[in-house]
């Protein structure tokens, strides 16, 4: 996760190629209950900071870096779409056609799929990334940014051209192969 970009801008193509990526992710009965609002460039980025962000943090950052990325992604799901998509004659047999019946909420998982796939391809193409939760009110900013009712945001990524980043101190080492892959049982 990138927490220092550069301000310089991320080339169309390149941003089309990640959402190309991203839109191929594994979905639930194939309903792809995503969509990625994309905030380009200082006026639209900055919207979103005096829509999202905690204006004490703006002021000072303890990233200051991120305020520079020249994109923001905002992940929506669309739980709606999903409960429509398993009330279809060729799903109604799943039992899944109300938000109580899934054993996990899909809507969320498939939409982190298509994040992931987001995240993943600006690794590939030299582009730094960082999910981050969202901090403001979700109804403010689907109003700011034209999303319809249904569509709730699961977070946001800063995207862009990566910067010289001071790694902290004392980073969390990752857990022990063996505690995280179980063959054959736990």
């Amino acid at each position: 996760m990138c927490r220092n970009f550069l301000s310089r801008p991320v080339p169309p193509e390149v941003l089309d190629r990640l959402f190309e990526g991203a839109r191929r992710a594994p979905s639930a009965g194939r309903t792809q209950g995503w969509a990625f609002v994309v905030l380009e460039g200082h006026d639209q980025t900055s919207l979103f900071w005096s829509t999202d962000a905690d204006p004490a943090w703006v002021a000072q950052p303890d990233h200051p870096g991120v305020l520079n990325a020249p994109v923001i992604v905002l992940p929506f799901c669309n739980r709606q779409a999903y409960l429509d998509r398993y009330a279809a004659p060729d799903k109604a047999a799943a039992g899944l056609a109300t938000e109580e019946a899934w054993p996990a909420p899909y809507w969320l998982i498939d939409t982190a799929f298509a994040t992931m796939l987001l995240l993943l391809g600006a690794v590939q193409e030299g582009l730094g990334a960082l999910f981050f939760r969202l901090h403001g009110d979700a109804n403010q900013l689907r109003r700011a940014f034209g999303v319809p009712d249904g569509w709730d945001p699961i977070g946001a990524v800063a995207l862009g051209w990566p910067a010289h980043q001071n790694r902290p101190t004392r980073p969390r080492p990752l857990r022990p192969f063996g505690e995280v892959v179980h063959r054959g049982g736990w």
